[in-house]
């Protein structure tokens, strides 16, 4: 066919299409709300993600620009001499900042993550050049400060005034007073723009006074490039601090890989259960339009113009609903945002700034949407257009035909699984695993619908005859055009119930974990300067009954960030909960021939039991991996050393923390000394209480960052349940449209209203539960995939697998009422309709 004839029988088809779609407006909302789903849940996820990757390259001082090198603490030691600062800008290295970073509480318990600097020099770091990338840092950094008016000379002499994005400084009280670490400061709120963060920013000066670290910094950020000057800088420095380059993010973008990759996974599997979503549109539009395209090639339309017709249609409605979906994207992005901030900054100390949106994420969702949709749509459209045209289109496809489907389905779905099976116990890496995850994800929708056929073959055997055995029998037939709803509700049944089995399990043990671990009533963490003075009163004191000593660095062991850790001998040998280790480990152990390992370290080393490890920190020492101890929550490996080991290689012996234990015979007796001792440290040694931990505080400061690092993962899976309601809805809708005919024709068979009602419902329950017990064993196999593979090779955390039945109780429900709220609308619609005129409609 000549391109002249092409173009103008193109767009006449399409010109027909779309008064079809005026006459059903029904299809053509059943496509875009798939497409508008799966991209809001892709476009939103990846919002977050790339401004979260995006915060760790790009991440300043606050108020100022980004360091190219800082000084740190020497090693087993937390804190810097202020000294040190005033040293280095005495010989000329001016652009640096100090920094105070650490925790305060407020009046009601609630800890706030706070940083001091000198103000003056973060907003005069930058250098003079007029280059355009220090113009807008500068632009960018300063802002905020000058933008609004900022008693700025007040600050400066030392008032109690702080700094704080606006988006934090809602939390505070309407008047904008917060009392920290006894002292009543007051907070400006700062635009979201500034980059402040999570972080309470204020004069350097006040932060040691609220923190009780007088002359102390956590460390100088170095703005100037001092690779020529490096020799003398680290002269100068000593022993008093380490001299490191500024990696750019690097670290904390491999640390943090892990749950990005979970974060996107979970977006692709909302995505998928999306464009089951708008596939099942697509369909069943086809199917009513099997005579018109059948009419129009009678009519001397070829089929070239009308297969290229139909692709246009499904890149038009691809381009509305992606278009719509972008901009609900960006909007969930906003809302999940606080979410991952705090998750990333509390486990991994990761800063979250504001981000950018980019229009190249819109043409990319339109490209991936649009190639997905047709790779699924082109067989059907083939089919269509090869159909005979004297044929009869006015059915769903014979039986027959889909039973054929259904076993090739299953077959695939057999194929995928053996395949993941065969691969998954040699996959050692949780990239790899992810993706061998994914197929098992891809075959489980695809043996459903063999599956509910085999199931409800069954029940038609015992069933009895009459109203109820055709009730059963009509249900086979509704497989077929529910299928791809019932695959997009199944995918996230099992995503909820592997997710739940996650979550319970991990909370379970999580909590027996700290049980053992922590075996003090009191945790208190003086400044090094106070600790001699803190132990020798702690001593004396008369309701102490027990002392223990906890010391730890950090380093760094094969461009991983650890931290070598030793305590007292009882401590030792009472809290560390091990995996495995050698035999006769504890005197090989004291005796300094064997270290311990974390779990974590282990998996991201490939260490095991008996092997040799040299420590960066200790490199005139050899070590042999004597055991591997569970470690949950701590994003960095640990190695625990012997207290010899530790005074052997010079390391300070001022203790990080101290753990103590109090005599008392009842809980309640070592709850009021617990509260006595407490208040004598912070009056006497003025101890902030941020730096004093009850064991019970511990706890539930641990339980309450657990959740918080799945909620994000939880609200997915919600969306991802929501999503499918959504389509099982629409799908329902159109069947139940469809359906009015023969229901129709029962009703003038003498089956009244109710039983037709019943029939409908009872159709839809049989469907749905069948469904839901299907999803309870993939479910399971997913959440031990998930327990013993991904996580355990992503975070290093061994989980005991709990079974939480009332949890998939609730989420079969919500399945339940999702669908019979699905079906109840519709049916109420139709019902109100005349008998007569369902009569006249056209048979599916």
């Amino acid at each position: 066919m000549s391109d002249t004839k092409l173009i103008p029988m193109t767009r006449l088809c399409l010109e027909v299409f779309f008064a079809h779609y005026r006459q059903a407006p029904l299809q053509a909302g059943a496509i875009c709300i798939g497409i508008i789903l799966a991209v809001t849940l892709l476009i939103g996820v990846r919002t977050t993600n790339e401004n979260a990757i995006a915060s760790y390259s790009s991440a300043t001082e606050l108020l100022s620009q980004q360091a190219k090198w800082s000084i740190i603490p020497p090693l087993g030691s937390k804190r810097l001499d202020e000294d040190l600062y005033f040293d280095i800008r005495a010989n000329g290295f001016n652009n640096s900042l100090p920094v105070l970073q650490g925790v305060a509480s407020d009046s009601n318990g609630t800890r706030w993550r706070i940083q001091g600097s000198d103000l003056m020099a973060a907003l005069t770091s930058f250098p003079a050049s007029g280059s355009q990338v220090n113009s807008e840092a500068r632009a960018k950094a300063g802002s905020g400060l000058f933008s609004l008016n900022i008693p700025l000379g007040d600050i400066l002499s030392g008032a109690p005034i702080v700094l704080a994005s606006k988006s934090l400084a809602e939390q505070f009280s309407q008047d904008g007073d917060l009392v920290l670490g006894g002292v009543k400061i007051h907070v400006m709120a700062l635009d979201d723009a500034s980059n402040l963060g999570s972080d309470i920013l204020m004069d350097i000066s006040l932060a040691q006074h609220i923190l009780k670290r007088p002359n102390e910094l956590s460390y100088i950020a170095l703005f100037s490039d001092v690779s020529s000057n490096k020799s003398h800088l680290e002269r100068l420095i000593g022993n008093r601090g380490m001299l490191i380059e500024s990696d750019n993010g690097d670290g904390l973008i491999a640390l943090t890989e892990s749950f990005h990759l979970n974060l996107t996974a979970m977006s692709l599997l909302a995505f998928v259960v999306g464009l089951f979503i708008a596939y099942n549109g697509v369909r069943y539009s086809l199917l009513k339009r099997q005579r018109l395209l059948t009419q129009l090639q009678q009519q001397g339309i070829a089929k070239a113009p009308l297969m290229l017709a139909l692709c246009i249609e499904l890149l038009l409605w691809v381009i509305v609903g992606s278009i719509i979906g972008f901009m609900l994207g960006l909007q969930l992005s906003h809302w999940l945002q606080p979410m991952v901030s705090v998750t990333l900054e509390q486990l991994y100390g990761a800063k979250i700034l504001p981000g950018n949106w980019q229009l190249s994420w819109l043409f990319q969702a339109i490209g991936l949407t649009f190639l997905a949709a047709l790779s699924a749509s082109t067989s059907l459209f083939i089919q269509l257009i090869r159909q005979p045209l004297a044929g009869n289109s006015n059915h769903f496809t014979e039986q027959k035909s889909a039973d054929k489907i259904y076993l090739y389905q299953l077959l695939i779905a057999l194929t995928l699984g053996l395949l993941a099976s065969i691969l998954l116990p040699f996959s050692q890496d949780y990239r790899y695993t992810m993706v061998l995850l994914g197929l098992v994800v891809i075959a489980i929708p695809l043996a459903l619908p063999w599956s509910l056929a085999f199931m409800v073959s069954q029940l038609l055997k015992v069933s009895p005859k009459g109203l109820l055995h055709y009730q059963v029998a009509e249900t086979k037939e509704l497989i077929a055009p529910l299928s791809l709803a019932m695959m997009a509700m199944l995918l996230a049944l099992t995503a909820n119930i592997s997710m739940n089995t996650l979550v319970g399990s991990f909370e379970g043990t999580l909590k027996n974990w700290l049980d053992a671990r922590l075996h003090a009533e009191l945790y208190i963490r003086p400044a090094s300067k106070q600790m001699a003075e803190v132990e020798a009163f702690l001593k004396q004191h008369q309701d102490v009954d027990a002392i223990y000593k906890q010391w730890y660095l950090s380093s760094k062991q094969d461009k991983l960030p650890i931290n070598i850790v030793t305590r007292d001998k009882q401590s030792l040998i009472q809290t560390t909960v091990f995996k495995e280790t050698v035999e006769n480990m504890w005197p090989a152990f004291f005796a300094n021939k064997l270290v311990l390992i974390s779990e974590p370290l282990a998996i991201k080393l490939n260490l095991e039991l008996g092997d040799n490890i040299d420590l960066q920190a200790l490199p005139d020492n050899h070590f042999t991996v004597g055991g591997v101890f569970y470690d949950y929550g701590n994003p960095y490996g640990e190695v625990i050393i012997s207290p010899e080991t530790w005074r052997a290689n010079g390391f300070p012996q001022t203790p990080m923390s101290l753990a103590i234990n109090l005599a008392g015979n009842s809980d309640k007796v070592k709850l009021q000394l617990q509260q006595k001792l407490q208040q004598e440290l912070q009056h006497v040694f003025s101890i902030p209480d941020a730096m004093i931990f009850s064991q019970k505080k511990i706890k539930q400061q641990a339980i309450i960052m657990f959740k918080r690092t799945f909620s994000i993962t939880q609200v997915l899976n919600t969306l991802t349940l929501l999503v499918a309601a959504i389509g099982l809805f629409s799908a329902c809708f159109m069947v139940t449209q469809a359906r009015m005919a023969p229901m129709a024709r029962l009703y003038t068979m003498g089956v009244n209203r109710r039983q037709l009602t019943t029939l409908v419902f009872g159709q839809m329950l049989i469907i749905v539960l069948f469904t839901c017990l299907f999803a309870l064993p993939t479910g399971a196999i997913l959440g031990y995939l998930l327990i013993n593979k991904v996580t355990l090779q992503a975070f290093g955390w061994s989980i005991a697998m709990e079974w939480d039945w009332l949890a998939y109780g609730r989420v079969v429900i919500l399945a339940l009422i999702a669908s019979l709220l699905a079906v109840a609308f519709p049916l109420y619609i139709q019902t109100k309709r005349p008998l007569i005129s369902s009569l006249q409609r056209e048979v599916i």
